[in-house]
């Protein structure tokens, strides 16, 4: 179940800014979409939709929504922040080609249990992991 429009009303005030229709858009903008998608194409969308609302909206939303576990960071190394909806989504994983950038989602109950098994080893507790995997996909071989 997605939060509400109340809920977000109260998420971006807890964060002291005003809630306003601009960061609404910002976050079905991000609903919208299973991509894995920067601030800037987030930015632009928003404007070919007639959508008038600043780049610092956009961005600032983003880390109210970030910050509040609504859309989960994606750091690929390429200088660029990706960014996903992470509400009701299933826990997974990434492969990321370094050449055009293609994101793999995937989830491997062995790698799961490999993760957990090291943990234990080492007396942590996981709370929770990011496994992001880097290499060339099929078409940049």
């Amino acid at each position: 179940m997605k939060p509400s429009t109340i809920d977000l009303k109260a998420i971006i005030r807890a964060e002291g800014l005003r809630y306003t229709n601009q960061r609404e858009s910002v976050w079905q903008e991000l609903q919208s979409s299973d991509d894995h998608r920067d601030a800037e194409d987030i930015y632009f969308s928003l404007r070919q939709k007639g959508i008038n609302i600043s780049r610092a909206t956009v961005y600032r939303t983003i880390e109210v929504l970030v910050k509040n576990n609504l859309v989960r960071k994606l750091d690929l190394g390429d200088g660029k922040n990706r960014y996903e909806c992470k509400w009701d989504a299933a826990h997974h994983d990434h492969l990321i080609c370094t050449e055009c950038g293609k994101i793999v989602e995937f989830m491997n109950d062995q790698v799961e249990g490999i993760q957990s098994d090291i943990a234990r080893e080492y007396g942590f507790s996981l709370s929770y992991h990011i496994h992001q995997l880097f290499g060339l996909c099929e078409d940049c071989r």
